[in-house]
Parts: structure tokens; sequence; C-alpha cells
């Protein structure tokens, strides 16, 4: 990618969202690209999910001081990143973000428009106070562009749990997420473990809730790249969000069980399982795609997973709709990680807003019911067969898993949590845990 200025660089990404590939994805493989010192590769990232996350926002800011749109994609996004400096980054200086956005602007064929820009951000920086309470007023007056998410799921928000809990949620969706970290007893302590991260510049502090034993999970607050990290190489620590490890706690796999995990991909909850059985058993870890499974596989080899036995449908000759033609036996524990929306994970996945559409989660629970019948005619008499995903909506949770019992006389529903970010401060998920009759 050409051009070592971050600004220039989050332009160039910021233009290309109009393809499949994900934002997070495109800033990682510009970011690999460039050669950019620390502290502007920490300035691009935020610029770009700075953007993504406010477009709405910013959008209605430029809209009050033009009488006709940009028109230009680029010339929209220019112009966000400016106003996003100005509004949202204090540590840059006003008159520095407009320079810098005139000169942008010339450099990307946009010099006739120059003026353009300088005025109206300029325009901003004279009536910076009153913007200011303007943005706050928009809030509550019309949260969707307050707090930049798509209307119709602002209304399920608030019609779930009223206007205050859903402006805490789109307040929590639009932070920056913290790195959390799982330390792998298979092959260390949290008492052995801490003092590496000290020798190797990682900062962290502990992490207390009632699903997660003592000193499983640490936040790291800096540290160097993950990857880089004598300890992540060792396989020592695996990063993940204290929600994810309800679901396996509920499932509370125990050493020489043989455990199924029908959707296992990437693996942080096989490894915690097997984490659980201390690699006594057979856990078999199950996805659709042979290269879906690779990043499990190279997960359990970091770890030192050795009780994973992996299979994928497609490679075994099965048909994708229906797993179970290639998991033949039957399981004392199931777990089912199911396809979702993603809603409870929104502020990890920062364009994710702008991609989900309300048709989605209807089809979604299509498959969760599929995914979930599959799931039951692979766990044995007396076994538990837990669900989970990381929706925050009722059509992909509750009311799954009601239907489902409804429908199956031999399965009761034994416990069911929901996780909310503006309550737990954690990403939010759904557990349910089910067990089968006798």
């Amino acid at each position: 990618m050409s051009g070592e200025n971050p600004r220039q660089i989050a332009l160039q990404i910021l233009g290309r969202r109009s393809g499949p590939d994900f934002v997070e994805d495109l800033l990682d493989s510009a970011l690999q690209k460039a050669q950019l010192q620390p502290v502007d590769r920490g300035l691009c990232q935020e610029l770009v999910y700075g953007v993504v996350r406010w477009q709405s926002t910013l959008d209605w800011l430029i809209a009050r001081k033009s009488r006709n749109p940009p028109g230009k994609p680029a010339l929209q996004n220019l112009l966000r990143l400016g106003l996003y400096q100005i509004f949202w980054l204090a540590r840059i200086p006003n008159h520095a973000a407009v320079n810098e956005s005139v000169e942008l602007a010339k450099r990307n064929g946009f010099a006739p428009q120059a003026g353009f820009v300088n005025a109206l951000l300029r325009g901003y920086l004279r009536d910076f106070e009153s913007t200011r309470h303007a943005l706050e007023e928009l809030k509550v007056a019309q949260p969707h562009l307050g707090f930049s998410h798509p209307e119709w799921l602002v209304k399920r928000w608030q019609d779930k749990w009223g206007p205050d809990a859903a402006a805490k949620l789109m307040a929590w969706n639009n932070t920056p997420s913290k790195t959390f970290a799982r330390v792998n007893t298979l092959k260390t302590t949290a008492e052995k473990l801490l003092p590496q991260w000290r020798e190797e510049n990682v900062e962290y502090d502990f992490v207390r809730h009632g699903w997660l034993e003592e000193n499983l999970v640490f936040e790291l607050k800096a540290h160097p790249p993950l990857a880089q990290l004598p300890s992540f190489k060792q396989g020592l620590f695996y990063a993940q969000d204290p929600s994810t490890l309800l679901a396996v706690r509920e499932l509370a796999p125990l050493p020489g069980e043989t455990v199924l995990d029908l959707c296992a991909a990437p693996g942080g909850k096989l490894t915690y399982a097997a984490q659980l059985m201390r690699n006594e058993g057979l856990l078999v870890a199950h996805d659709i795609a042979p290269e879906r499974l690779k990043l499990v596989e190279e997960n359990c080899t970091r770890l030192g997973v050795t009780c994973a036995q992996l299979v994928s449908s497609l490679q075994a000759g099965a048909p994708a709709t229906d797993p179970t033609k290639a998991l033949p036996t039957v399981y004392d524990k199931v777990l089912l990680d199911a396809p979702c929306s993603n809603t409870g994970v929104m502020r990890r996945r920062v364009e994710l807003r702008w991609r989900i559409k309300p048709e989605e989660i209807e089809r979604l629970h299509r498959m969760q019911m599929e995914l979930l019948e599959q799931a039951s005619r692979l766990l044995r008499p007396g076994g538990v067969l837990v669900y989970s995903t990381c929706s925050l909506e009722a059509e992909e949770n509750q009311r799954v898993i009601t239907r489902f019992t409804a429908e199956h006389a031999g399965f009761r529903l034994e416990s069911e949590r929901e996780l909310r970010p503006f309550v737990e401060g954690v990403d939010g998920a759904y557990v349910a845990r089910l067990a089968r009759d006798i």
C-alpha cells in the first residue's frame, strides 16, 4: 500500500470497505506492509476504527454544513477523518487535523475541493463547543445517530431493555475492546506465568467473575504484539474474552469423558475444555470445512492439547447440512457454540453494525434450530448439551431453546444465562444447559 502517512493509509483502507473483506482484515493486511512506527500504527488503527464506528454521526455532521452531499465516497471519507480527529481525538490539535485534511485532499485528487474541506472543518472549529453540546443532545433525541448504530437495531434493544440500557450498550460498542488472556494450565500456572509476563513487558490486571476460576483470566493492559511474546509461542496462554468461558463451565467436561464441540473453530472453547479434562478422555473438534479446523489444529498444537480429535464433515464425505453423518458415535456431553449474528461482540467487530440486516436474524434462527436438532441426536441418554451464542437477540437465544424443549420432551432446560456488556462488563453471550433424560 502506497504512502507511509497513517492518515493516507487510513483513507485508503476506508475506501476499500465496499468489498467482502471486513475492515479489521483490511487494516491488518495494510499495517503488515506499511513501515510505520508503533505510535503511527496506533493512530492509523484509531482513525479507521473510529470512523467506521461513528460513521452515521460523522455523516450527520457533514450534512449540517454542506448544501449538497460530497458525492464521491473518497471525499466523504476524507471529511469523516477530519471530523473524527476534531471531535473524538483530543491528542490531535484541531488546527493540525484541518491542515492535514486539506493536504490529504490535494494529494488524493481533490485539489478543487480543498477549499470546501477547509471551510467545512474550520466552520466546526468556530462552533466547537456548541457542536459538542449538539452531539450529546443527539444521543437522546436520535440515539441511532447520536451513538451511530442502525435505527432498526436500536429499536430492538430499546424494546428489550429500555432506552437507558440500550444507550449503555451502544456506548460500550463504541469503545475499544480489551485483550484478555486465559492461563493454559496444561502447561503452566498463574504463579509461573505472571513473572514471565513482567519480564516480557506485559502489564496485566486480575479479572474476577463468578463463572471463572481464581487467577484463570487476566486483562492485558499493555504488551508487545502477542504473537512475538515467548509466552505466547510456548502456548502458556490463549487470548479470549471472559464471556467465552461460561459455556464450557456450564458444560463442565470431566477427565475421561467423551465430549463433542460441534462448531469448534477457532478453538478457544475447545482448548479450555481440554484444560478442564486434563487431556484425559476424548474431545472431538468438529467443523464443516477442513480449512476452519486448521486454526483449531494450530491452537491445539501450541497449547499442548493431546486429547482432541479433529473431524470435518466435508472431509469425511458427509453433507454439509448434516454433520452427524461424519460423527457416528454418541457423546457424554455436547457443546454447540452456534453461528450467530454476533451482536454481543459488536465492539470487537467494528463494521458488523453496518453489515447485519434484520432478515439475517430469522435466517440464523432456522440454522440454529437445525444445528441443535443435530447436536441432540449425538448426545447419549443422561448427557448434557450446552447451547451458546455471542448474540443478544432473543430469536437466536431464548426462543431457540423454548422452541426446542417444546418439540423434544426428552430434554429439559437446567439453566440459562445472558451476559450483557452493560451489566457484566464482558462481551455479550447466551448460554443454556440442557439435560437429556435417561
